[in-house]
């Protein structure tokens, strides 16, 4: 099979993440994967990275237009829906395929202006015309059923995975750590970060440590330092995996998570999660086994399950168990041979 995704960056992207994380993971344990992006200052038009061709063309808003040129010429293209507008390729393409990462019609009211926001929302509406649609989540096929009314029977659910060889457990601080990572934008809450470490119990002997670039990453940072958060920026993944495997807590405090990559990740590596009950956390988290979920914006029970868990390290050492068990149902190689099959029944017919 000839495959190529489409999708706005790749992993040279300064603001590349976890939708093309997934791309990346799944498309190197594929043959004949192309991957269309926008350009990227400092790489090439073209290169090969573990197998993939990555191939540049245009900027955010004209990949559009490039993207249906390259799907004409490809057997199957895989449209990576991680920024709400589709690439449309289903008009040049009947093997089109949809990757939906999760529905955007309540978050952008975070990001854009009222006109802008309608705009997109209208455009992710056209997601119902595709053929064939992979969702990340159950959680994220209820939302495009109920919220784009997509036919149910287009859409398959095949969950992402995670690498055991790279994450995986270590030694925790001595002083209980509380994680928290994601891009530092509104509907991810980072400020939700100062108000729970504000209600903790034991304020003195909790670390917190915030990691993330993003629109919000200046008024975070000043706030942050006042209120005794260490706030480091944008980290290498090497930074990232030694947090999660040191610390006792990861937090998610997001809006909408169509696959909580960073709740699977930590849970790898034996850290539990304290989470929103939104999106498809509820999905990965279950109550009391890899952490805990609580209604959104209820910063008091996030508190106490903080100190629940970081003043007797007896409990941590127990849910950091069930959580490294729990992360073993995730699999890149399962994942990507799902996505083998899945193609070629389109492939064959």
């Amino acid at each position: 099979m000839d495959i190529i995704f489409i999708n706005h960056r790749d992993p040279f992207h300064p603001n590349a993440g976890g939708a093309e994380n997934v791309i990346y993971e799944i498309g190197k344990r594929l043959k004949e994967v192309t991957w269309l992006s926008e350009k990227v200052k400092g790489r090439p038009d073209s290169e090969y990275i573990d197998g993939i061709k990555i191939i540049r063309k245009g900027n955010k808003f004209t990949l559009h237009f490039y993207s249906l040129i390259e799907a004409k010429r490809h057997e199957i293209v895989i449209d990576s829906i991680a920024h709400a507008v589709p690439f449309f390729s289903y008009l040049v393409n009947d093997k089109a395929v949809a990757l939906v990462h999760h529905v955007h019609q309540d978050v952008v009211k975070f990001e854009l202006n009222p006109i802008l926001a309608e705009a997109v929302r209208l455009a992710e509406r056209r997601i119902r015309n595709y053929k064939y649609i992979i969702s990340v989540s159950n959680t994220t096929k209820q939302d495009l059923i109920k919220k784009l009314g997509v036919d149910e029977n287009k859409i398959t659910v095949i969950y992402n995975g995670v690498d055991h060889n790279k994450f995986n457990p270590g030694i925790k601080s001595e002083i209980p750590i509380v994680f928290w990572i994601g891009r530092m934008m509104k509907y991810k809450n980072p400020f939700d970060v100062i108000e729970i470490k504000r209600r903790i119990k034991n304020k003195k002997n909790v670390k917190f440590i915030v990691a993330g670039g993003g629109e919000l990453s200046n008024e975070f940072s000043k706030i942050a330092k006042k209120e005794g958060i260490q706030y480091l920026g944008k980290i290498d993944e090497k930074t990232k995996i030694e947090l999660y495997r040191k610390s006792w807590v990861i937090l998610s405090t997001s809006f909408i998570e169509g696959w909580g990559m960073t709740i699977v990740e930590g849970n790898a590596c034996g850290t539990p999660a304290i989470a929103y009950s939104s999106g498809s956390l509820p999905e990965i988290i279950k109550q009391g086994i890899n952490g805990f979920i609580v209604p959104y914006k209820d910063v008091n029970m996030m508190a106490k399950y903080i100190d629940y868990i970081t003043e007797d390290e007896n409990i941590m050492k127990e849910l950091s168990r069930k959580s490294y068990e729990e992360s073993l149902k995730y699999d890149w190689n399962k994942t990507a041979e799902e996505y083998r099959k899945y193609l070629e029944n389109i492939y064959y017919r």
